[in-house]
């Protein structure tokens, strides 16, 4: 839940960056987690409140938005990671067998928890990504990646025209169809052009095309947590 993180601008942390949005979050918590080893545990995270969020994601002045709500969902995840894993992210990736679908794969197991449940598997599929690059996860099936059809995506794939304007569920599996093929084509792994599309294309809708002209995502549910 970072798309509104509620940060007004870009800081350094830790000698770097600068950072905004999303990237900041995470810099953030990576640096007080560094400077406070356990801070992102399950077992320090089991009880956390409004507060202790608010604080860990502190940086001169701001914090994240809606500190209760990210409370809410960092206590749900560690503490179903303590019922299911032993409160262990490697016990995690054990379980799931260096798979990524079905139901015992790593995203059956990731939406047990309220902080996983977004139905585009956005988050799930960033996490996959990140424990295959530090190789703590070798996906044995490959062809389960997906690009995440976020607003980002879905209006590259709308100008473009190769996806054409509907509802939003329409246009979402419309958008994740086209650029898995796209993905074959070209022979780059979905999750590695999912990330590509997504840090130029949020600041250039134009990237992939224009036939189709100046369009827009379908508006999100404004009373989902997700787009």
């Amino acid at each position: 839940m970072d798309h509104r993180t509620g940060y007004s601008g870009s800081h350094t942390v830790g000698g770097e960056g600068p950072f905004d949005g999303s990237a900041l979050l995470w810099a953030v918590a990576l640096d007080a987690a560094a400077r406070e080893p356990g801070l992102l545990t399950a077992a320090a995270l089991r009880d956390i409140d409004a507060g202790g969020v608010a604080e860990l994601f502190r940086i001169e002045g701001e914090t994240a938005a809606d500190p209760e709500r990210r409370a809410e969902l960092l206590r749900d995840l560690a503490r179903g990671l303590e019922r299911d894993h032993d409160g262990r992210a490697r016990e995690l990736l054990a379980a799931a067998n260096d798979s990524l679908g079905g139901d015992g794969g790593l995203l059956a197991l990731l939406a047990r928890y309220d902080a996983y449940s977004d139905p585009l598997e956005k988050k799930s599929f960033l996490f996959a990504k990140i424990c295959e690059r530090r190789a703590w996860l070798a996906v044995r099936d490959p062809e389960r990646w997906e690009v995440c059809a976020d607003n980002v995506l879905m209006r590259l794939a709308l100008r473009s025209g190769l996806v054409d304007p509907g509802p939003l569920e329409d246009v979402r599996q419309a958008t994740r169809a086209t650029f898995k093929e796209v993905a074959k084509l070209s022979c780059v792994p979905p999750p590695v052009l999912d990330d590509l599309l997504w840090e130029l294309g949020r600041d250039d809708p134009d990237l992939v095309g224009t036939e189709a002209g100046d369009l827009s995502e379908p508006p999100r549910d404004p009373d989902s947590d997700w787009y």
